[in-house]
């Protein structure tokens, strides 16, 4: 018992330690313009929910449209649902009063 426990907090501190490992690579930075009505990490954490909620539903409509055609290219399905998520995600960044820019 004593085996098990120790593994479960082994797995539990590893997964606590890697939580902090967060990919900001291709994150965009927000600049304010004006007085923004929240602080960046909250609009950054509001505006990501509004383009994966793009993405899905870019996904979603784009493999409707792809049945009636009968053609289905997974790259192309995920570039348009990039574009609709990133389109989501810089209204959402203006509204509250931030200008994203991307690395590129």
């Amino acid at each position: 018992m004593k085996a098990s426990g120790l593994v479960v907090v082994s797995v539990a501190g590893m997964a606590a330690l890697l939580a902090g490992c967060v990919d900001r690579a291709n994150s965009p930075v927000l600049y304010p313009v004006g007085t923004p009505t929240n602080p960046s990490f909250v609009a950054h954490a509001m505006c990501m929910g509004e383009g994966n909620a793009a993405y899905d539903e870019s996904m979603r409509l784009y493999k409707e449209r792809s049945q009636i055609s009968g053609q289905y290219d997974e790259d192309e399905g995920k570039a348009v649902s990039r574009s609709a998520a990133r389109r989501a995600y810089t209204a959402c960044a203006s509204s509250e009063g931030y200008r994203a820019v991307y690395d590129q």
